[in-house]
């Protein structure tokens, strides 16, 4: 029984799933002709009473969509230093906008209002780059699945409109976000400008995120996702996993992240663990003592066919996820029990 907890973007589709992808109703989505496609976007624009949405490939794309319609080259966002925008989209800030990112050093991945005001370079100032945009990531990937405070969201908010900058939320987990909080997403869509949501993690989706966002930025989204390389054709059968996954798979999620609970709980009490970070959602991190060979704790659980993520510094990562069983939990508990 292979375990595999690198990442909840391993899954692959369920029986149900599978049937709602291969009954489609398709068209070519170039001509905005997918039925299927463009019932999800109603759907989540609706959801998060936002004007519009699109449908897009991979939330990098959707992501670096956003940061294009929000700035113009030279100008700079403001994020936390753990942002998956900074770290894991290969640079693309720079490489498709021409931007730079201000980092803030955050707790966890997630920053106040009060830094990110400071963060904000002065106007007139032409010596640095025109601050134009604030971005933020929930939950947080680097953070440990980390959750926002929603009353911070709002304070940040008025910073943004104090100084007039865009607001971008990147939520690819932010269902895990809004089942453990117990939010709405029409909270989160009366907040920002554009949000990102993800349909291949926590949903367990084979691919695609959705952009949505105001009606006055999203009118250019069409046209940078096709110069990014986004026009796609019968793509309704991706839709239609998506469709599936929001009505089958969101309540769900709270047992992803019961069982990082529980993971947590056996993780503290080992001898090797030095510490476990503060566990929100479906993401665990934790760090071994000093003595402690990495390479060697994750052989240890690769001969029992456990596979997770190490993140260097002794410093090591497993995400639960919809393809994570109960058996495999046990098995995995017994194991790090006995490592």
């Amino acid at each position: 029984m292979r375990i595999d907890l690198r990442s909840d973007t391993v899954t692959k589709p369920t029986k149900g799933m599978l049937d709602a992808m291969l009954s489609a109703d398709v068209g070519d989505d170039v001509y905005k002709e997918d039925p299927s496609v463009n019932a999800l976007e109603e759907k989540l624009a609706e959801m998060f009473g936002m004007d519009q949405a699109l449908f897009f490939p991979t939330g990098s794309m959707a992501n670096q969509t956003a940061l294009k319609l929000h700035t113009n080259p030279g100008e700079q966002v403001i994020c936390d230093k753990y942002a998956h925008i900074y770290n894991y989209e290969g640079g693309g800030a720079s490489f498709n906008s021409g931007i730079s990112c201000k980092l803030i050093d955050g707790h966890r991945g997630m920053f106040t209002a009060q830094q990110a005001e400071a963060a904000i370079n002065p106007p007139d100032f032409y010596h640095s780059p025109l601050t134009s945009l604030i971005e933020i990531e929930n939950t947080t990937n680097k953070g440990g699945g980390a959750c926002w405070d929603f009353e911070e969201l709002k304070a940040i908010r008025r910073i943004a409109d104090k100084h007039n900058l865009g607001y971008h939320l990147d939520g690819a987990r932010l269902w895990n976000a809004l089942v453990a909080k117990k939010e709405s997403p029409l909270i989160y869509g009366s907040l920002f400008d554009t949000i990102s949501v993800c349909l291949s993690k926590g949903l367990g989706c084979p691919i695609g995120s959705v952009l949505l966002g105001n009606k006055y930025l999203m009118e250019g989204a069409i046209r940078v996702r096709k110069i990014l390389g986004g026009g796609m054709r019968q793509v309704g059968y991706l839709a239609a996993a998506g469709l599936y996954a929001l009505e089958h798979h969101t309540e769900r999620l709270d047992l992803d992240h019961q069982k990082a609970l529980e993971i947590g709980e056996v993780l503290n009490e080992m001898d090797a663990v030095k510490i476990v970070e503060p566990i929100e959602t479906n993401i665990v991190i934790f760090e071994l003592h000093e003595h402690i060979d990495e390479a060697t704790f994750l052989n240890a659980l690769t001969q029992n066919d456990i596979h997770i993520i190490g993140m260097g510094s002794n410093k090591l990562r497993m995400v639960t996820h919809l393809d994570y069983t109960d058996d495999m939990h046990d098995k995995l508990l017994q194991t790090l029990i006995q490592i």
